[in-house]
């Protein structure tokens, strides 16, 4: 049956050569339809793809970019959209390559201790898939219930759990990617350590812009053999802050250490009634986790560094694996927090800072006045053991003055976090959202080398345009508050 008339700018002829490759019931384009993958998680910029294609395996993603480029048309690859940069943003249009049906499970080697999973896998499918065998995937975006493994690659994305184990690079031992002139590249492989440059580790963190990874290699990772899980309250922000220094000068490396502040207290307490108590200014999540033999003193140690910092310690949860249903509770509370955001505001807009340890008390204040400032309620809940702030803006994206507002707040923040000597991003990406910043962090010199890196993948710039990094190396002027792309 011939392709219908299209809501588009593409030639009805690359349409039709599409559906030749992945068929009619794995095409999107009509209007109605691609409206859904106007924007990812960062609202604020949006422009509707002329086409969204859903390919089920490797040749196929090297057919539709081999068509793209015969049609001389930008293409884009999309995960599960929870990108809060707008890493997945059609900002030219054209075709987007959606990846969430390549979503196989291909092998898990215990033995070995790795898996290989196409990128369309969820993250916490592999956790799922490896329960009761004694290992683990470490990395633990709070949106895990969501995001893919080829998504949390292309961001390099960390979690709560990745204070002590590390993010998505040290967990990825080997990439099969689609390059922008439809050529397959393997980078790493089973080796733990191959020789030659690290190719995995440059294509961790390329937001897209290299390619299109269709097999995934990660390790896995031991489960303990016991853990502590604390629920630190403080009645200060600035308390709970000093704690987290605290923790880490003592020696103590926590497996997670995650603070709310308490606007994020009230709304995850509405949405899930754990037990966080609402008159707190600000509470901490502490999750130690080894040898059973070790952990009693490490716990008494966290008791003793709470009490000096002015805290209590309300819960202590101990327990032998993860499935004990007050430590299912508490973190699917946290995991699910910006989702209980909605109960206070229609929008928000999640920022990604990082500052040193030292410095969070000095940013957390100075976040409180630029939400003053602006008028804007800001809600805190981050990962605090490694710097890594989430300041989230409410507002309502209906209201153009709001959206201004946000934008301003959101560039004075992320700027305070390199006067601090720190950076605009620890897990989202810079993705469209950032650009303006890069010249900020690095020199021109810098920028032009890394542009000269993703040139050698993606000479025609047809993959992913206009993301990451500004354009020739050089500098990019912020866009006017309240900018969006055309449609």
């Amino acid at each position: 049956m011939p392709l219908a008339s299209p809501a588009t700018s593409l030639s009805s002829q690359l349409l039709a050569d599409l559906s030749k490759v992945v068929g009619e019931e794995n095409l999107l384009h009509h209007r109605d339809e691609l409206v859904v993958y106007e924007c990812d998680g960062y609202v604020i910029e949006k422009n509707v793809p002329d086409v969204v294609v859903f390919p089920t395996e490797r040749d196929q993603v090297v057919e539709i970019v081999k068509l793209c480029n015969k049609y001389d048309v930008p293409f884009v690859p999309r995960g599960a959209g929870t990108s809060l940069a707008g890493g997945t943003l059609a900002v030219g249009g054209g075709v987007m390559i959606c990846m969430t049906r390549m979503k196989r499970i291909l092998e898990i080697n215990l033995r070995d201790r790795y898996a290989v999973v196409e990128p369309g896998v969820v993250n916490v499918w592999l956790t799922r898939a490896l329960a009761g065998t004694g290992f683990h995937y470490a990395p633990d975006p709070s949106s895990q219930g969501a995001c893919t493994i080829g998504g949390n690659l292309a961001t390099n994305s960390g979690g709560p759990h990745t204070l002590k184990y590390g993010v998505t690079v040290n967990h990825v031992m080997g990439v099969e990617m689609v390059l922008p002139d439809g050529s397959v590249l393997e980078v790493g492989g089973l080796a733990e350590d191959g020789p030659g440059y690290d190719l995995t580790g440059l294509v961790v963190g390329n937001e897209g812009t290299f390619g299109i990874a269709t097999k995934i290699i990660v390790n896995l990772t031991r489960d303990p053999e016991a853990g502590r899980t604390f629920l630190g309250v403080f009645e200060t922000v600035d308390a709970a802050t000093e704690t987290v220094s605290g923790l880490i000068a003592a020696g103590i490396v926590p497996a997670a250490l995650e603070m709310l502040d308490n606007l994020m207290i009230q709304a995850i307490e509405q949405a899930f009634g754990f037990g966080f108590p609402t008159d707190a200014g600000a509470v901490l999540i502490i999750e130690i986790d080894g040898l059973e033999a070790g952990l009693d003193r490490e716990a008494h140690a966290i008791h003793e560094i709470v009490r000096q910092n002015g805290g209590t310690v309300k819960k202590s949860i101990p327990w032998r694996t993860r499935k004990e249903p007050e430590y299912v509770a508490i973190w699917k509370s946290r995991k699910s927090a910006f989702g209980a955001i909605g109960r206070l505001s229609p929008t928000f807009c999640t920022q990604d800072g990082v500052v040193p340890r030292t410095k969070l008390p000095h940013i957390l204040r100075t976040i409180t006045r630029i939400g003053e400032h602006y008028g804007l309620r800001i809600a805190n809940v981050f990962h605090a053991g490694d710097g890594n702030i989430h300041p989230i803006l409410l507002f309502d994206e209906r209201d153009p003055e709001q959206v201004e507002r946000v934008l301003l707040a959101s560039h004075e923040i992320l700027d305070e976090c390199i006067a601090c000597g720190g950076s605009v991003t620890g897990e989202h990406g810079i993705g469209v959202e950032k650009m303006s910043f890069m010249p900020k962090l690095f020199t021109p010199d810098d920028l032009a080398a890394m542009v000269a890196i993703r040139t050698v993948f993606n000479p025609e710039g047809r993959c992913s345009p206009e993301k990451m990094l500004p354009g020739g190396g050089g500098c990019l002027e912020r866009k006017s508050p309240g900018h969006k792309a055309s449609a």
